[in-house]
């Protein structure tokens, strides 16, 4: 019995091509739905990883290849620097033990951006190998196609995602791969040979028919869609609520929050519209005295800051040393509310000029900006924004603590933002201090009560939301009896528990970045924000850095972009900290949870990539010749001494395996290792007799009865169960003496 290698011819290449293509399929939507980027680093990965499948590239070196890849790709868009420095590995193994403690405690809208992409990556590297399974191994493809069908048509169906190309796409590719996989299974039976005639036979009716199918399905009268949206359609049958009971509100931006609680129903009605880089909330005002029923401002209200329009806006939310991104948004009012919706670090306002603003109000103890066209208060038209977006330093972040705020100058800023009401009860302060006392700095506290809000035992409800009695406070009351809530039970929690261990805080609202329409042909993103998208979080404050966003709402994600820093810069950053810790300024502006990690970082065009790629080669020539010398070499020694390892790589693979489709691959694994181990088959041997020269050269009868079980399921099939737990000890015990 002769057993043939696959060939792979060029028909065979374009089964990868093709199949490439069907995977390019589920990654186009992501640049359009999401903010991740560089999704032509994304697709070079996966189709080297198919090329590498396609050529045979052994396992271990191949996997060493992508692994290098993969780190290069994540050094490329996250960190800064040469990627032969250590400093950089040391941030990524930073973010690697900070993430699985994450996973480990299944807060998953915790996992930052870079961790994201590392397991992206994986999951690209898993699906180049499902590929590679269902093209050799099972020669069917089918369930991937369907899958990719219904992936598009589901996005065509409910995201803003325009599918008609990439259905005709996968269409094509899918029955492309499907039909040429059927000419191999033929051929395979031998009912067809493998050659040039018999391939055009084959290929010639199959391209005839995709083209056929294809122009008909493009070019035949569609009906109009019977069901046109199904979003509402949908969310019709579940209109149960409203109408009627007492104390049921209606969701959206309010300015009494004196009493919190009971449930609410939703509204859809759009409030504005804004284009934007990427997704960030909106914030209007924040509030900084808790009654134990809800939130007022402080009577002791400063005079209002009135300013014109391009002129620099009196707020600062973070200290001079915090590294930020210079980004526009643009909002377009849907509603006539009074108020502006800006970002956090909000520096300079630009109005329309068809609307008449003489001037902008600002209240400097809730930070709420108000137009005065006219001088009276009203609504307004169209308006940008300029604000920097922080990056934050953990480093400094970690050093800010009680010490720096030590001093009578910030007496008065601790005592506004720590304020809890004197009957606040006594285990609110306990179990705060219960769930932090193993944390040493302020952002680890802050970051634990975060934390404290994902667990199960908490639930993200609008309808079903107790309302306090009145001796009952409304945090108490959350934490201990009911654990149900919206984003105002959340937010409200966490800020008194953060002041009750003395880390100033504030609550903020205003709405979240809304629904994503379109990307727009500037290449900012379109996003629609309704009263459902009102929302509340968390602000904590720091002295050296400023204010912080947090997140404890279930289901919704701050994203805060962190940057963990070197040594050296660790240091500098500490000076600085130490020139500037001076007395906080007054009411800092909220921020907005970021969650895009690189969406300020400008477009490369493909002529600066490669003048930027030429810079670096020529600068780290040296040290990229003697990485890929040791690489070559470690590989060349690996290679050498495949005959040593494989046979224990073998064995991990085959021998915990009980199925019998194992005994085939297993006993080609040993032809081949016996064939290593200078045993070689001669051309015309049978099985049966090659066994017998091997068990004579090392004085056993495992070969032959191994091959004689190998024989039986060849050409009887799987009528004994036990196949393979019946010769597994034989092939063991040849796949070891084959490596000796």
């Amino acid at each position: 019995m002769t057993l043939a290698k696959q060939k792979k011819d060029a028909a065979f290449f374009l089964l990868y091509i093709f199949s490439f293509l069907l995977l390019w399929e589920w990654l186009r939507p992501l640049k359009e739905l999401t903010d991740t980027g560089h999704l032509s680093v994304f697709l070079g990965f996966v189709f080297v990883s198919l090329m590498m499948s396609f050529f045979n590239m052994p396992i271990v070196p191949g996997a060493f290849i992508k692994i290098i890849i993969i780190l290069y790709c994540v050094h490329f868009m996250y960190f800064e620097g040469t990627f032969f420095s250590a400093e950089w590995f040391v941030q990524l193994g930073n973010e690697i033990m900070a993430n699985a403690v994450i996973i480990i405690n299944a807060e998953w809208t915790e996992i930052s951006n870079i961790f994201r992409t590392l397991l992206f990556f994986v999951l690209l590297w898993l699906m180049a190998y499902l590929i590679q399974y269902w093209l050799i191994n099972r020669k069917r493809i089918f369930v991937f196609f369907f899958m990719t069908l219904v992936y598009i048509t589901v996005l065509d169906t409910f995201t803003p995602y325009e599918a008609d190309a990439a259905i005709v796409r996968t269409v094509i590719a899918g029955f492309a791969v499907m039909g040429m996989l059927s000419y191999y299974r033929v051929a395979d039976r031998a009912l067809v040979k493998k050659n040039l005639n018999n391939a055009k036979k084959w290929m010639i009716p199959l391209v005839a028919m995709i083209v056929l199918s294809v122009g008909i399905g493009y070019a035949a009268p569609k009906a109009d869609p019977i069901w046109p949206d199904p979003v509402p359609f949908i969310t019709s049958f579940n209109q149960d609520s409203g109408e009627g009971g007492g104390g049921v509100s209606k969701v959206g931006y309010g300015t009494d929050d004196s009493a919190l609680g009971g449930p609410f129903i939703g509204d859809d009605r759009v409030v504005f519209a804004a284009e934007a880089d990427g997704r960030h909330y909106w914030r209007i005002e924040t509030k900084d005295v808790y009654t134990g029923k809800g939130w007022v401002t402080d009577k002791a209200s400063e005079a209002p800051f009135e300013f014109l329009p391009e002129e620099p806006i009196p707020l600062q939310p973070f200290e001079e040393g915090v590294k930020t991104e210079q980004r526009m948004s643009r909002v377009i009012p849907k509603i006539g509310y009074p108020h502006l919706v800006y970002p956090l670090g909000v520096k300079q306002v630009e109005a329309s000029a068809a609307y008449t603003i003489l001037q902008f109000r600002l209240d400097p103890v809730t930070e709420k900006i108000t137009s005065l066209p006219d001088g009276q208060s009203g609504s307004f038209g169209p308006y940008s924004l300029n604000f920097d977006h922080p990056v934050y330093s953990v480093e400094k972040l970690k050093a800010a603590g009680s010490e720096a705020m030590a001093g009578e100058e910030n007496a008065a800023f601790l005592a506004r933002y720590t304020q809890v009401p004197e009957e606040l009860p006594k285990r609110v302060v306990d179990l705060t201090k219960e769930i932090t006392k193993d944390k040493q700095t302020w952002l680890e506290k802050a970051q634990t009560i975060e934390r404290y809000f994902r667990s199960n035992e908490f639930v993200y409800d609008q309808t079903n939301v107790a309302v306090p009695e009145d001796d009952q406070d409304y945090v108490d009351q959350f934490l201990f009896e009911t654990q149900r809530g919206y984003c105002d039970n959340y937010s409200t929690s966490m800020v008194v528990m953060m002041r009750s261990i003395g880390i100033p805080a504030r609550w903020v609202k205003g709405y979240t970045e809304g629904e994503y329409i379109e990307t727009l042909d500037n290449g900012r993103r379109l996003y629609e924000v309704t009263n459902n998208n009102a929302h509340s979080w968390v602000e904590g404050y720091f002295p050296g850095v400023g204010w912080v966003p947090f997140e404890p709402t279930q289901g919704f994600s701050n994203n805060v972009q962190f940057q963990y820093e070197s040594e050296n810069e660790a240091q500098t950053g500490t000076e600085q900290k130490d020139e500037e810790t001076a007395a906080p300024v007054a009411p800092k502006q909220p921020e907005l949870p970021e969650e895009q990690a690189q969406v300020g970082k400008p477009e490369i065009s493909f002529s600066d990539g490669l003048k930027n790629a030429g810079t670096f080669l020529k600068a780290n020539l040296g040290k990229i010749l003697m990485t890929l010398l040791v690489l070559a070499v470690f590989m060349a020694i690996m290679y050498r001494l495949r005959g040593k390892w494989l046979p224990a790589l073998y064995i991990l693979l085959y021998k915990y395996q009980k199925q019998n489709k194992y005994l085939e691959k297993a006993y080609i694994a040993l032809l081949n290792q016996l064939r290593r181990y200078g045993l070689k088959r001669e051309d015309g041997q049978t099985l049966r007799d090659y066994a017998y020269y091997v068990d004579s050269f090392f004085s056993t009868s495992d070969m032959r009865r191994l091959t004689a079980k190998y024989e039986e399921y060849l050409y009887r099939g799987e009528l004994d169960e036990d196949m393979w737990q019946d010769v597994k000890k034989h092939w063991e015990n040849m796949i070891k003496k084959s490596g000796a």
